[in-house]
């Protein structure tokens, strides 16, 4: 049996499952609208191991989401599965969050799956996928208009889902849209993912590892004035 500890950070929804082969063992996760991973992260992990009577000795491996996503989030995730990693000498699996996320849903042949995390104003992170959740089209950071994803809409139906997918719903008017609400990047998805390449060891360098980001970090200035 392979236990792996799953670590999602990539949005507010802070997310930490294990996992023995694709079974969830335990899983803890919260998200209340705000980034709470430096607070809850660690507390998370220790929970779980407890909930499911086991130690950090018994893991086999550490999943992260890699991202893309909140650069803050995936920074504390990511920085948290590679301590674990060098502490425990354990390898270090990496998922792709959009692919985690198109995961939580199954739909039938010859329809899409669309994962899209919030990018800021009009923009999302997103990727496509087909009824197998294989991927379709690369990660791109885009500015949605009602012409997007149309080479997809207009061969079947089309599942909109993740925190971006509120952006496309008033926007992307088309009989086969289909926008569903209350999806998140989870810890739960990542078991299958986790232990499908921990079977042919699909492991990261722990040493170079890093999140990504897709985009480069934006710092902006505050609105407080500063006497």
């Amino acid at each position: 049996m392979t236990l792996i500890l799953n670590i999602e950070t990539a949005t507010k929804n802070c997310s930490v499952s294990l996992s023995e082969n694709n079974n969830i063992l335990a899983l803890a996760e919260l998200n209340e609208g705000q980034f709470s991973h430096a607070e809850k992260l660690h507390t998370f992990i220790l929970n779980i191991l407890v909930q499911a009577k086991k130690t950090m000795q018994d893991l086999d491996a550490i999943s992260v989401s890699k991202g893309p996503g909140s650069y803050t989030g995936l920074r504390i995730g990511v920085s948290a599965a590679k301590g674990l990693c060098f502490s425990l000498e354990k390898p270090l699996i990496s998922i792709a969050t959009l692919t985690s996320l198109a995961n939580a849903i199954q739909v039938n042949q010859d329809e899409f799956i669309i994962s899209l995390l919030d990018a800021r104003r009009m923009e999302v992170y997103s990727s496509v996928y087909d009824s197998n959740h294989q991927q379709i089209r690369d990660i791109k950071a885009e500015i949605i208009d009602k012409n997007s994803f149309l080479e997809f809409l207009e061969k079947g139906k089309v599942y909109f889902l993740g925190d971006g997918a509120g952006k496309c719903k008033e926007i992307i008017i088309h009989k086969n849209a289909v926008f569903l609400d209350g999806y998140f990047p989870s810890a739960k998805q990542m078991a299958k993912l986790s232990y499908d390449k921990y079977k042919i060891s699909d492991i990261e360098d722990v040493a170079y590892f890093e999140p990504f980001y897709l985009k480069d970090f934006v710092v902006t200035k505050s609105k407080k004035k500063i006497f």
